[in-house]
């Protein structure tokens, strides 16, 4: 499913867009970024706008290691 938005997605995304992309909701992306967490984001003339590139590589900081996924790289 990611694969398939990923090549869907615009470059810049606004709020609700980015947070369908996460799955997340909108007050959750809205919530982490007031309180300075999540993907980067870009103000212009006071809108928010996520490039997916920052979408992406903020999925990639979530990702948690295991030990069997440690073993599957090896």
């Amino acid at each position: 499913m990611q694969n398939r938005l990923a090549t869907q997605a615009p470059e810049r995304m606004k709020g609700p867009e980015a947070a369908v992309y996460l799955g997340v909701a909108l007050s959750t992306l809205e919530k982490m970024r007031c309180r300075g967490q999540g993907p980067r984001f870009l103000r212009l003339g006071g809108r928010i706008f996520y490039r997916r590139q920052d979408l992406d590589a903020y999925l990639e900081t979530c990702a948690v290691e295991t030990a069997d996924s440690r073993a599957a790289a090896a």
